[in-house]
């Protein structure tokens, strides 16, 4: 089996070095000129994904049509704001025999759907296209490292899933099978928010407790707004869920806790922004989750508070002050 990997930043170059590793022919598609110049000429995106060389099966190119004609799976690791531009990149070279899974964690801010329903979208004018998700507590240099990680991997069509599952694990990198789309990318999305929150906690120097509540209500609301879209509860126990929840609000490698925790120190959003050529997605995804709890509706009050404080200029002590003294509640409410 041929795959390409869509994106040339740390999470598309790390998964296209480890399905080099495992001796699957890879096409790496890069938008950024600089970056692709670099890799034929190095075989290391040193902006990206530094220290690392890519193995011998991994191919390199910026169009979209080569990308696509020769692979049977096309990983799509692109930031969620550019993925429908992308995907109408590719549609006029895919095909219904081809596998389309999404790495991205993200939510589409115009329409609020998830990265899988906008491949759907694009390309059900065509064809139906089978499609699949990958999430999981995975930072992208660990993966790169060839740390032990584990993952899911989802799809309404379960043996569609354990074909993925089967192609892409090893005794390094172990994956998961699930049926919950819906579950495994809301977790993977909204979880970057709380990330923030909890980056802001850290940056204002709040203590573990702080963290801990964040994480904890975090996933608390995360969880409350997947059932009320059809999501299974389980999935927001699992990797998908409260595994990528910690690993992102706690890891030293967390482009969102970085953020927030910038945000904590007094830092205000555009000047952090300007220092990094890296996506951290909760900014985008806490409007879509701004508009689309609003929809449900449902009940986010940490969401909306780091909303406030990214895009409306919200003070980080008022936004945790309003979040302290919001009225007394069970634990468990629908």
């Amino acid at each position: 089996m041929k795959a390409a990997v869509i994106g040339g930043g740390s999470w598309g170059s790390a998964f296209a070095l480890h399905l080099g590793r495992l001796n699957i022919p890879t096409l790496l598609w890069i938008r950024e000129g600089d970056i692709l110049a670099q890799l034929h000429n190095t075989r290391e995106n040193t902006t990206f994904l530094p220290g690392f060389r890519f193995p011998d099966p991994i191919s390199f190119s910026g169009s979209l049509e080569e990308a696509v004609k020769d692979s049977d799976i096309l990983f799509f690791a692109v930031p969620s704001k550019f993925c429908r531009s992308v995907f109408e990149g590719i549609a006029p070279f895919a095909c219904s025999d081809q596998i389309f899974v999404s790495l991205t964690k993200g939510i589409e801010e115009d329409s609020l759907m998830r990265m899988s329903e906008v491949i759907t979208d694009v390309f059900s004018p065509a064809f139906s296209p089978r499609t699949a998700v990958l999430s999981g507590p995975s930072f992208a240099r660990e993966v790169a490292g060839a740390c032990p990680t584990a993952v899911v991997i989802a799809s309404s069509d379960r043996e569609l899933a354990r074909t993925i599952q089967n192609m892409i694990s090893n005794p390094l990198f172990r994956c998961y099978s699930s049926t919950d789309m819906p579950g495994v990318e809301l977790a993977g999305s909204i979880k970057n928010i709380i990330a923030v929150a909890a980056g802001i906690s850290d940056g204002l120097q709040l203590g573990y407790n702080s963290r801990a509540a964040l994480i904890t209500r975090g996933i608390a609301e995360i969880s409350r707004l997947g059932k009320k879209l059809g999501a299974k509860t389980e999935t927001f126990l699992g990797l998908a869920g409260i595994g990528d929840l910690v690993l992102t609000c706690t890891g030293e490698l967390s482009r969102n806790h970085r953020v927030g925790f910038e945000i904590g120190r007094g830092r205000r959003l555009p000047a952090i922004l300007s220092d990094s050529r890296m996506v951290a997605e909760g900014i985008t995804t806490s409007r879509s989750v701004k508009k689309l709890s609003a929809a449900v509706p449902c009940e986010m009050p940490i969401s909306e508070q780091v909303f406030a404080v990214l895009h409306e200029n919200k003070e980080p002590q008022t936004a945790l002050n309003e979040l302290m003294t919001r009225s007394l509640k069970d634990e468990f409410y629908a």
